[in-house]
């Protein structure tokens, strides 16, 4: 649905996105990570027609945006990162405008409308003037007049600007609602939330891509999380000596105990219970032992540190 060809931007001299490619098929939900400046409102500002590409091509639902921008943005909904919003009229009023400017008939409009104020939690404020929302009911009427026309295609830029706990979670359910119909591509800061909700994961770095996965591949099991009360003199050599076991580090201490961080070769089902039964073997009391996983924060600090690394995916 969604089909980036070698996309690039620049400022006069700064390069703001540079040789970007990536595809997202129907039904799933990316996140696009990256520090302010790393390039990802540029280049939703790209994918959504708001901004000229200097160079490549995008594609959205089989049309190209630079040949056929209409037919492309019929298909589309978008909520930028400062959303404008008319304070002088009612959430309904705006909504209703948003679903015309969209192209749905004055006969549909009413149901829409109807639909997304219930699906973005507005209906005590449906007859209140926008201009006298809190921040978190802003970024809801934002959120909803990018869906209110059911678009093929969502690009939410930090849609969870202003929200409390609650109406966290309940952004998340409707993520995952809107991603059972459509493509849905979103950038924010809050790396749990990726986490959370998201299948993928895009990451910029200085205006390029640097890291294109799924997020379940991600946090899969890489190495395992021991603790003993032996000293690393003697348990380095005898844990290095294991099956399936690459490498071993020494973690923290404490109380006369030890952590290590095993790297291994072999899946963990496989090295865990053999390192069990070889300490046990061995008479070395076990006080921990458990799989070890990179987080998307732990990823995301190593990808954005020291110079700008290879795409990883």
């Amino acid at each position: 649905m969604i089909e980036v060809e070698h996309l690039s931007r620049h400022y006069g001299q700064t390069r703001a996105v540079e040789d970007v490619s990536f595809s997202i098929p129907r039904g799933e939900l990316v996140g696009l990570l990256g520090h302010n400046g790393a390039g990802k409102s540029t280049v939703m500002k790209m994918l959504t027609g708001y901004l000229q590409p200097d160079a490549g091509r995008v594609r959205l639902a089989g049309c190209y945006l630079d040949s056929q921008r209409r037919q492309c943005q019929r298909q589309l909904g978008y909520l930028p990162e400062n959303c404008p919003l008319y304070p002088e009229m009612t959430v309904v009023e705006y909504l209703d405008y948003q679903a015309a400017v969209h192209g749905l008939g004055s006969a549909e409009r009413p149901a829409a409308v109807r639909e997304v104020i219930e699906r973005t939690w507005l209906g005590d404020r449906a007859l209140a003037p926008i201009a006298s929302l809190s921040r978190g009911y802003r970024q809801r009427v934002g959120v909803a007049q990018a869906i209110v026309h059911r678009p093929a295609i969502v690009i939410l830029d930090e849609p969870g600007n202003g929200l409390d706990p609650g109406q966290t979670l309940q952004m998340r359910r409707l993520l995952r609602e809107l991603a059972q119909d459509a493509t849905v591509l979103l950038s924010t800061h809050i790396l749990t939330e990726v986490e959370a909700v998201c299948d993928r994961v895009l990451m910029m770095r200085a205006g390029q891509l640097v890291l294109d996965a799924r997020i379940d591949r991600l946090t899969t099991p890489n190495g395992l999380r021991l603790t003993l009360e032996i000293p690393p003199a003697r348990a380095l050599p005898l844990l290095q000596g294991i099956g399936g076991v690459r490498a071993v580090e020494r973690g923290g201490g404490d109380g006369g105990l030890y952590d290590y961080l095993v790297q291994i070769e072999a899946p963990a089902t496989v090295v865990a219970p053999r390192l069990a039964r070889e300490l046990a073997a061995a008479d070395i009391a076990v006080h921990a032992l458990c799989p070890r996983r990179d987080d998307l924060e732990s990823l995301f600090r190593q990808l954005n540190s020291g110079p700008v690394p290879r795409r990883v995916s």
